[in-house]
């Protein structure tokens, strides 16, 4: 798989060969069966394909202990499909992992053996290797994370304790949100002893004082999705978003006085989920009382991530996500696949005080600062703007990517006043340090025509007073009228004055 691009005033062909294997998780869960197809960095692959079909093999699982019929059928035309998917794309591996419903149903393996004549091999995860991986997925997308995970699937709850990049402890709980709708409508607080009760034996009962929950599943993801609406978060973006207790009592009350009209006009929310809604966010609000926290934090990524990340290796898994994702995208749709680290260090003396924290957004800003180049010049900003907030990226919350989106736009051109929602996202302090980033980075590629050696051979420093750029005798001439300007526009951004020197 090659794409191929020609090089201007060549004539000659250069190819950027992508060859990163597929690899293909099918997950049998108990609410839906998805198909994902990963292709890129062994760090962060990213999704090719992703379908999934809510099967509902859980439903009734309680009451029966069988999967029902209608949802077997469901269940191996999806798997029947998803095989033929994975062998059309190619996947060197396919993994088929099976969780609490194929686990508990007496007639689990009939399914498995439905599966295993599509020539698919079932890997039948207990509790504790479920609750391992989806503690897994979200350290591989916050690997700064330290909190309880809860993984909340159709028919088992899983709880994991993330520290310091590690797993510390998991439980898993029959507490699945196609379980626990018969609990609800008894009266009562039948719902809320069953949960005391599970986690207080197990030994969880407040463990997570003063910890944030990180939500994995689709139902608590269509809880968040509904919040968003509700609220008019300025960001449709999932992963990191974040909601309080108080939200989730909020939320239970008013699920119910929602129509089916006003949830399916919600962007984004699975219609499959509405009716699970009312279970999931009951069930949430309980847990955070059991367990004492306060806050959650939604993880878009959770199993089949943690599947994938459990198979690194130590160096690979301590890379930064938000920068290998970065530079991957910077590498297929920019032009001079070095370019980023280059800028990044050309303008890293200008920021010697930055924390951290904010000097890796600033690398993930140089990385992608020549995403927009292919488009028309007129939307270049606003290019550069849309990857910036939209773009698959982890590792990296809201102001994060207010501040990532404000460094593309002034680096592309845009107007130096964050546009709406930038500045809904990141603080004005914020803003200001990413629009100097901007003119920084554009001071940079105009001045170096996006090649290394220019970057290579000057520098770029500020002395309190002056922002001057030194440039060897034989590169005097890259100093034209263009660069002078990006030059000027970054020194009275900084406060400085502009000046050049010659080495």
């Amino acid at each position: 798989m090659s794409v191929t691009n020609i090089l201007f005033g060549t004539g000659k062909p250069r190819v950027e060969t992508d060859d990163h294997p597929r690899t293909g998780i099918i997950d049998i869960g108990s609410n839906s069966i998805r198909l994902v197809v990963y292709q890129g960095p062994a760090r962060l692959p990213a999704i090719r394909f992703n379908e999934k079909v809510l099967a509902g093999l859980g439903r009734g699982l309680a009451a029966t202990g069988a999967i029902e019929k209608s949802a077997l059928k469901t269940a191996r035309i999806a798997l029947a499909r998803f095989a033929a998917i994975a062998r059309e794309m190619e996947c060197t591996v396919v993994r088929t992992v099976a969780t609490a419903a194929v686990r508990d149903a007496r007639n689990g393996s009939d399914l498995i053996a439905a599966a295993e004549h599509l020539g698919l091999t079932v890997e039948t995860l207990s509790g504790e290797q479920e609750a391992s991986a989806a503690g897994y997925g979200v350290l591989s997308a916050i690997p700064e994370a330290d909190g309880i995970v809860g993984d909340l699937g159709g028919g088992s709850l899983e709880l994991v304790r993330i520290r310091s990049g590690k797993i510390e402890d998991r439980v898993s709980f029959p507490l699945g949100v196609l379980r626990i709708g018969d609990m609800r409508a008894k009266r009562g607080k039948v719902l809320e002893r069953h949960v005391a009760r599970l986690v207080r034996e197990a030994g969880w009962d407040q463990r997570g004082q003063g910890l944030p929950l990180f939500l994995v599943g689709g139902s608590w993801r269509a809880l968040a999705r509904l919040d968003m609406e509700l609220s008019d978060y300025p960001l449709p973006i999932i992963h990191q978003y974040s909601m309080t207790a108080a939200t989730i009592t909020r939320l239970s009350r008013t699920i119910p006085q929602l129509s089916k009209p006003r949830l399916k006009a919600i962007p984004g929310l699975s219609s499959g989920r509405t009716a699970t809604l009312a279970d999931a966010a009951a069930l949430l609000g309980v847990l955070m009382r059991q367990l004492g926290s306060r806050t959650t934090v939604v993880s878009s990524y959770g199993l089949r991530e943690g599947l994938l990340y459990e198979q690194l290796n130590t160096v690979t898994r301590a890379l930064d996500p938000l920068i290998v994702a970065a530079r991957e995208e910077g590498r297929l749709l920019g032009r001079f696949p070095e370019h980023g680290d280059l800028l990044d260090r050309w303008i890293a003396p200008l920021f010697v005080n930055e924390p951290p924290a904010t000097a890796r957004l600033r690398h993930a800003a140089c990385l992608l600062a020549d995403v927009g180049w292919r488009a028309n010049p007129e939307f270049r900003a606003e290019r550069g703007v849309e990857i910036a907030l939209h773009g698959n990226w982890v590792a990296i919350d809201a102001p994060g990517r207010g501040m990532l989106a404000q460094a593309l736009s002034a680096s592309l051109g845009g107007d130096l006043t964050a546009a709406d929602p930038i500045g809904r996202l990141a603080s004005p302090a914020a803003i200001k340090s990413a629009t100097a980033w901007g003119l920084a980075m554009r001071l940079g590629q105009r001045m170096s025509g996006g090649l290394a050696g220019p970057l290579k051979r000057s520098r770029l420093t500020d002395d309190g007073t002056a922002l001057t750029l030194t440039l060897l005798a034989d590169d005097r001439g890259l100093y034209g009228e263009a660069v002078e300007r990006r030059h000027a526009a970054l020194a009275a951004a900084l406060g400085r004055k502009p000046s050049l020197a010659i080495a």
